[in-house]
């Protein structure tokens, strides 16, 4: 957990401000026991280790590996998407590895769950969880980070997207809500899409949480509807 967030692994709530110190012992001594520490033993060649300003601290592909047995299998792939996407301390091969490692261990299953739901396209937990929520109610998996080209020009980048219905889905944390500069950005990227007869759906924390049902519903509508036929630009960007 200590290594997690050093590396800037996004962490669940329930982690966060935690004063204590996660220490792994490697090869045959005990697991450290100190007052404000959690100690781990780890046989050797089980854990790789780097370091970071001169401290050593497990590998961020181990540090996945580690997290299975503190993380639900949804926190676990929003973990391996920062590793391999925005973070882009591991590549996908290196969590596999570590993973085929840990076999026969407490943990495992739910890894090699995690790893089949991990995406390097993602850029943020939100956009993870986003496309966790509709992956988990049936629709089909969106593209991540997809650049709408109309008549060879560029017109946006969107966090998901379903190019064969020409829907467009954005995660808007607060950061868009309170910085100007986002706001306006992202104002005209709803603007510019609606002219090339896209729909943009805004999705929040509370459309992936208590609201994923209705969120689900709109988002299955829309898919129907441009597959069929063209969109009504009057309603193009959805609330």
């Amino acid at each position: 957990m200590t290594a997690a967030a050093i590396l800037g692994i996004p962490l669940p709530r329930r982690f966060e401000g935690s004063p204590r110190l996660h220490v792994t012992t490697i090869g045959v001594d005990q697991a450290l026991r100190v007052r404000g520490a959690v100690g781990h033993r780890a046989q050797h060649g089980a854990v790789r280790s780097t370091h970071s300003r001169g401290v050593p601290l497990s590998t961020p592909a181990d540090t996945f590996v580690a997290l299975g047995t503190m993380l639900t299998l949804d926190e676990l792939i929003i973990a391996g998407d920062a590793l391999v996407g925005w973070l882009g301390w591991a590549t996908f091969d290196e969590l596999a590895r570590a993973v085929r490692r840990r076999r026969g261990r407490r943990g495992v299953v739910k890894l090699r769950l995690a790893l089949e739901e991990v995406r390097a396209g993602s850029r943020s937990p939100g956009e993870t969880r986003t496309r966790l929520a509709l992956v988990r109610r049936g629709l089909p998996e969106p593209d991540l980070n997809h650049d709408v080209i109309v008549g060879g020009r560029w017109i946006a980048c969107v966090d998901l997207a379903y190019p064969e219905a020409r829907v467009a889905i954005e995660y808007e944390s607060d950061l868009h809500r309170t910085d100007p500069a986002t706001f306006r950005k992202d104002l005209t990227r709803g603007e510019n899409l609606k002219d090339v007869d896209w729909w943009l759906v805004r999705a929040t924390a509370d459309d992936v949480g208590r609201g994923l049902e209705r969120f689900v519903q709109r988002v299955t509508r829309l898919l129907d509807t441009g597959r069929r036929r063209p969109h009504d630009r009057r309603m193009a960007t959805l609330r």
